[in-house]
């Protein structure tokens, strides 16, 4: 159970509670105490209609739920905290993760309490992780409606004859309607996302942006599962039809193409954002897609589109037609991070299980800005440690707060904004299960061509998916290859239906001189990023920097 406050003993109006739910695990036993109402477990079709009623959201084409987050339409990775305590303090990256002294957090969790009282709270008790043995338990508490609507599709839902006895591991408590004080409640604004990992509890308060929920699971999955030698991945997965052994991992950030790119209609989908490797293989940790909608189309990503007008579906931050509620993929007015939150189902080559074997092939997605690296390049153990500590990629513009264009960034592990503990802790667990379980390493550049941001294109995604699938299917792999003169990894010289001069950025560009200049400048952005990093890595990874 999760300790939380204990129950008070003052006398309070009695909380009519409705749905199904474990009689010895309710709010009350949580401390949560005084509410109006407590709506467990609904499904879909009431929690859309309790949205409705509340002017939540509207209904859109096909059943689907149509929603606006307000001023935040991206995460706020800045205002999240972490209580210390002697637990957390040596285990803890405090250099990406603020501290929060638990005084501040009890006051914080008493007030947001405090506010819940006499409003409706939404309650859904659902599982992070696909496999059983590393599973946890997490029970979700929401003001809003489509919150839990949100959660519940992007989460795992046990059997409705399994929710007569959950008990939870985690407690996320998310009231977007109270606003912390930072001096009273030791946060940054009032805007607060704080986690407790002694007493098992997450607070968001002041934002009604729902990636919160699904990112605050993840960043517990990340500090749990190590110690258990498992390792928490930003990523995609699929495998071949048929084939859970021939399975493929894409790390990158939201905007690199691991929803896009994951979703191939010649493969099974495992998961399109997060994933946990095992001794056994690798698992989900969701039961649902949040994908980015922007230029959404049915040509180009057809499954995906599709699930954008099925039933409760949640569509976020998307700008539409009034009265036919047709939706445009092209209006950014709202933001360019507009998305659809939906059931793993929704996609018809998805698989049932969320399981499957050891990763053939690790894909590292980047979107470079700088218009340097080359579409696909093969990666040596020793390179693939350092691109992964690395992290690099371009900040897509929306996803976070401030964020309006691409914006060239490291971010260690592919998620660092997700990263409880050191990133060297992820990058040795990679580095074992490499060596254990073996895989070919690529690194992928989704973004510039031509010439840097502003002045080059995207790379054409018929492109990316081409050089992919020779990548899978082993044929890139008899092809003749080059060594890059900037980062010493392999690119193909020639793939048969890619241009021949898309494997070769300097030629793409109109200045080949101006290329150059790029190129130095990015390698010597990776060097002093990876500076942080040699007194924690071993000489082969360390050897990979360029002089």
């Amino acid at each position: 159970m999760s300790a939380l406050s204990p129950c008070s003993t003052e006398e309070l109006p009695v909380t009519i509670e409705t749905g199904r739910f474990n009689p010895n695990f309710t709010l009350r036993h949580q401390g949560i105490e005084g509410c109006a109402r407590a709506f467990y477990n609904l499904t879909e079709p009431d929690l859309i209609s309790h949205a409705l009623r509340r002017g939540e959201g509207e209904l859109g084409i096909g059943g689907t739920l149509l929603v606006n987050t307000g001023k935040f339409t991206g995460r706020s990775p800045k205002d999240k905290h972490v209580v210390v305590s002697p637990t957390t303090e040596d285990n803890v990256w405090w250099e990406r993760n603020r501290r929060m002294d638990r005084a501040s957090f009890d006051v914080l969790h008493a007030d947001m309490l405090a506010h819940a009282k006499g409003r409706d709270l939404y309650v859904q008790d659902l599982y992070g992780g696909a496999d059983l043995e590393y599973r946890i338990k997490v029970r979700i508490v929401s003001e809003l409606t489509w919150h839990n609507l949100f959660i519940r599709h992007l989460l795992i839902r046990p059997d409705r004859a399994e929710l007569d006895s959950f008990v939870a591991d985690f407690t996320i408590i998310n009231l977007p309607s109270f606003f912390a004080d930072p001096v009273r409640h030791g946060c940054r604004t009032e805007t607060v996302i704080a986690i407790d990992f002694d007493r098992k509890l997450l607070l968001i308060a002041g934002t009604e942006y729902a990636g919160e929920n699904k990112k605050g699971v993840f960043t517990i999955l990340n500090y749990l599962l190590p110690d258990r030698d498992v390792m928490p991945m930003h990523c995609s997965a699929n495998h071949a039809p048929g084939d859970p052994v021939d399975t493929a991992i894409f790390f990158g950030l939201s905007g690199t193409g691991k929803t896009t790119l994951s979703a191939d209609p010649n493969r099974t989908l495992i998961g399109d954002d997060e994933h946990g490797w095992c001794s056994s293989g690798i698992f989900n940790f969701e039961g649902g897609c949040y994908a980015k909608t922007i230029h959404l189309s049915p040509e180009t990503e057809p499954e995906i589109y599709a699930a954008t007008y099925k039933f409760s579906t949640v569509i976020e931050n998307m700008v539409y037609d009034e009265q036919t509620k047709e939706l445009d993929f092209a209006d950014d007015r709202l933001t360019v991070n507009m998305r659809s939150a939906y059931p793993m189902h929704y996609i018809s080559n998805a698989s049932q299980s969320g399981l499957a074997g050891h990763p053939k092939h690790i894909v590292m997605l980047t979107c470079d800005a700088f218009g340097v690296m080359p579409p696909i390049a093969r990666l040596t153990p020793a390179q693939a440690m350092y691109h992964f500590l690395s992290g690099f990629t371009s900040k897509a513009a929306g996803t976070e707060r401030g964020v309006t264009e691409p914006e060239p960034t490291f971010s260690t592990c592919f998620g660092a904004p997700f990263l409880p503990r050191r990133p060297e802790v992820y990058g040795k667990l990679l580095r074992d299960k490499i060596a254990t379980y073996g895989a070919t390493c690529w690194l992928v550049n989704t973004g510039w061509t031509g010439g840097a941001h502003g002045q080059g294109q995207r790379m054409p995604i018929a492109a990316t998916r081409a050089l992919l699938t020779a990548a899978l299917n082993g044929s890139l792999s008899t092809q003749t290859f080059r060594k890059d003169p900037n980062f010493g990894f392999e690119v193909p010289v020639t793939v048969p239906g890619v241009d021949a001069a898309l494997l070769d950025p300097r030629s793409t560009w109109a200045d080949p001189v101006a290329y150059d200049r790029a190129a130095r400048k990015l390698v010597d952005m990776f060097a002093d990023n990876f500076g942080q990093f040699l007194p924690h890595i071993d000489s082969d990874v360390r050897e990979v920097l360029i002089s």
